[in-house]
């Protein structure tokens, strides 16, 4: 973990994709404190771990607080985004296959 937090360091929003097989990806992610999160709708099932970190999350205009240890799932295509970014945030995001056309 401590090499793929390494790969989002700094002050600003990061991200890095780190496997990405038919049936899935994953990326870490790192919301610096006082971070917008400006994610838009995905068209896949998501779940986060929350490695360490506090905010909240909205997800379809319920609200929740998110804190280090937190294991979150995201429907596919609803409305989310972090927000109140007290600490760093650093995520786990495991994204499910996108929908066949």
């Amino acid at each position: 973990m401590d090499e793929l937090a390494k790969k989002v360091e700094g002050e600003q929003t990061r991200i890095f994709e780190f496997l990405r097989v038919p049936a899935l990806s994953c990326v870490v992610y790192r919301l610096p404190a006082g971070a917008r999160d400006m994610q838009a709708p995905h068209l896949e099932d998501e779940v986060y771990f929350v490695v360490s970190g506090r905010a909240k999350l909205r997800v379809a205009g319920e609200e929740r607080e998110v804190k280090a240890g937190h294991i979150l799932y995201v429907r596919a295509t609803s409305r989310h985004s972090f927000f109140d970014v007290e600490e760093d945030l650093t995520l786990i995001a495991v994204f499910g296959a996108s929908p066949s056309p």
